[in-house]
């Protein structure tokens, strides 16, 4: 349940602060969660959602000084953060810190080219996936550019980050109803978009 002193006066979806738990049991989830998100584990990668995405919206909203674009990059924060996080080391930077240096550079590289969605900055040029999974991840998200807002987030939601339907309305404050026509439109016109890019998609689209 929400605490309502921590909800922000503007997205229901996202509060502009939350204040995070530091204690030994809690570091030690956040670690083991990282590990699991390294190997592929989309509930791992859940847990850091709902841990931090509260604290990611509000410092990239501080930067872009936009609600709507606030909640836009955050959903980008975390499309990239699966493709780096291999990269993060426990060497001194607490994840946080470390994810939210990699949420000021997303803000950063959107305010220098003010479009929609960097899609060369969310495929890294070093990833060790092979060519043609980056080839298709880099068509999966430019097939994304093409959603509009609300339904790229809610496809971003459920099939990268693993959120459920639910989960996903109370982040956007919206229905679970209106998230599932969301989904439905979101995933056909992915899937419409893919087809003419000539590529398979890079997640399984599943209901």
């Amino acid at each position: 349940m929400r605490d309502s002193a921590d909800v922000m006066d503007g997205q229901p979806g996202f509060r502009t602060r939350r204040r995070l738990d530091d204690s030994a049991e809690e570091a030690r989830e956040v670690r083991l969660a990282i590990a699991r998100a390294k190997e592929g584990d989309r509930d791992a990668v859940r847990l850091l959602y709902i841990r931090y995405s509260d604290n990611v919206y509000g410092y990239v909203r501080s930067i872009v000084r936009d609600e709507k674009e606030a909640e836009d990059l955050t959903q980008q924060v975390f499309m990239k953060l699966m493709i780096v996080i291999g990269k993060y080391t426990d060497c001194g930077m607490p994840f946080s810190g470390w994810l939210l240096r990699l949420s000021r550079n997303v803000a950063l590289d959107h305010l220098r080219r003010r479009r929609p969605t960097p899609t060369e900055d969310l495929i890294g040029v070093d990833t060790h996936a092979d060519d043609g999974a980056r080839d298709r991840a880099r068509d999966l998200h430019a097939a994304l550019a093409t959603l509009p807002d609300e339904q790229r987030n809610v496809m971003v939601m459920r099939h990268i980050v693993g959120l459920s339907p639910p989960e996903i309305a109370e982040h956007m404050g919206r229905s679970e109803s209106s998230i599932h026509g969301l989904h439905h439109r979101g995933r056909r016109a992915l899937q419409q978009e893919l087809a003419r890019l000539g590529s398979a998609p890079a997640i399984r689209l599943a209901c």
